[in-house]
């Protein structure tokens, strides 16, 4: 992994690139895959299952016997570790919901603003080297909040046509109304277009690997809408000598371990700090588990030494990561300068991880540099703001010849009329 020392402004951008990979081929494959799933709906999906998952379905939805086979299936300390995750991330959530006043913008003008939830909600939960049943509680739990009467989740099924036990438990404590044993490119066309088995959604939510993202990106120009671009996982960890080596190796590993394009960022302002961080993440790595997701992630993984903790911030905002740590003196007043970031933890006792699972805040969030302009899964994700107005008589006869002046000077004479009808 490397150390970088004292980089130069002008060398930042180009530093903080993140990883990239040959797409040449990407979009043409997964347009294809997308056509031939509008075209042929559940024949399509089952033949690119068998194709790419090697699986042959019978059926694409999960049974109500298949669920109830989940629940005896997942541990009663497991079952209660999701219990208190969700009961915290409904907490958390149910927070962001306010009471949209009425505001009087004029004599007899009242206008105000009405939540809706979207009917329909698409959920894809990746399979790949993890269940990752804790992404169902982080996009159905708000769904289910805000009302949403559809809330549609495709995962991949195994080679034995099953879903992970986990996931399907999750699905059901957190709201979820329909399941499908579909993964990939495959999943977010049945979602996008709608199958004879899979309805079609209004917006789809969840991660992927670079297929699902460029599929979204995709069906997202003219069928559906989703909640946000995004790459793979990533985290930068702000850190002086203050913090434990271990601990800033343990945070490095736990995005590492997602996998191989991964991508995990230290700013430090102390050299010696730097060299005992790139040294203990060797040994953290020896040790692990996913050693082989790991190694090749860190591959592309940084620690820069800045002159002082002010600079290494503002490194950092331009790098605009997904997940920012703060472990370092003075982390809240540092906190405060912080711009660029989807999800912040602050202290020498915030792990990441606590928000990837328990804390309550939401784990979907803006990868790739997004963290500059999109916020992560919020309650506003599953909701539409529509706005209404209502206008008296004598309301109209003040505010009226405002708007036939506008109206005039852009010479759109049918708008005037639509008032002067009303008030002459």
């Amino acid at each position: 992994m490397e150390i970088i020392r004292y980089p130069k402004r002008s060398d930042w951008s180009k530093l903080l690139e993140r990883p990239h990979f040959d797409q040449s081929n990407l979009y043409d494959l997964v347009r294809n895959v997308l056509n031939d799933v509008r075209t042929n709906g559940d024949s399509a999906v089952k033949a690119y299952e068998q194709k790419f998952d090697h699986v042959e379905l019978a059926s694409l939805a999960v049974s109500e016997q298949e669920f109830a086979e989940a629940e005896t299936l997942v541990p009663e300390d497991l079952k209660k570790a999701i219990g208190r995750a969700l009961n915290n991330i409904q907490k958390f959530h149910r927070s962001q919901l306010h009471e949209l006043p009425r505001i009087e913008t004029s004599p007899g003008v009242v206008c105000w603003q009405k939540a809706l939830p979207i009917e329909k909600v698409g959920l894809y939960i990746p399979g790949g080297t993890a269940p990752l049943f804790s992404t169902v509680l982080m996009l159905a739990v708000p769904a289910k909040i805000a009302g949403c009467e559809q809330i549609v989740l495709c995962t991949p099924p195994t080679a034995q046509g099953k879903v992970h036990p986990t996931v399907l438990y999750a699905a059901k404590v957190a709201g979820v109304t329909s399941v499908f044993k579909i993964g990939g490119v495959q999943a977010i066309g049945a979602m996008a277009y709608g199958t004879e088995s899979v309805p079609k959604v209004y917006k789809i939510f969840g991660p992927g690997n670079q297929y699902v993202t460029a599929a979204k990106q995709l069906v997202s120009l003219h069928d559906v809408a989703i909640d946000m671009p995004a790459g793979p996982s990533e985290v930068a960890v702000l850190a002086d000598n203050s913090a434990a080596a271990t601990h800033v190796a343990a945070d490095m590993l736990s995005q590492a371990e997602h996998g191989t394009d991964s991508q995990s960022v230290v700013f430090t302002d102390d050299e010696q700090f730097a060299s005992d961080i790139a040294d203990e993440v060797a040994v953290q790595t020896a040790q692990s588990s996913r050693e082989q997701y790991i190694s090749k992630s860190l591959e592309h993984s940084k620690i820069f030494v800045l002159h002082d903790l002010n600079e290494a911030l503002e490194m950092c905002n331009a790098y605009a990561p997904e997940h920012l740590i703060m472990s370092c003196r003075n982390y809240n007043k540092l906190a405060n300068k912080v711009t660029n970031a989807g999800s912040v933890f602050l202290g020498y006792y915030t792990p990441e991880s606590a928000g990837d699972y328990a804390s309550g805040t939401n784990h979907t969030l803006p990868t790739s540099g997004y963290a500059h302009a999109y916020s992560g899964v919020n309650m506003d994700s599953f909701l539409k703001k529509t706005t209404f107005q209502e206008i008296s008589l004598e309301g109209l006869k003040d505010l009226g010849p405002t708007i036939e002046i506008m109206a005039e000077a852009e010479s759109l004479t049918a708008h005037k009329n639509a008032v002067s009808v009303r008030i002459h």
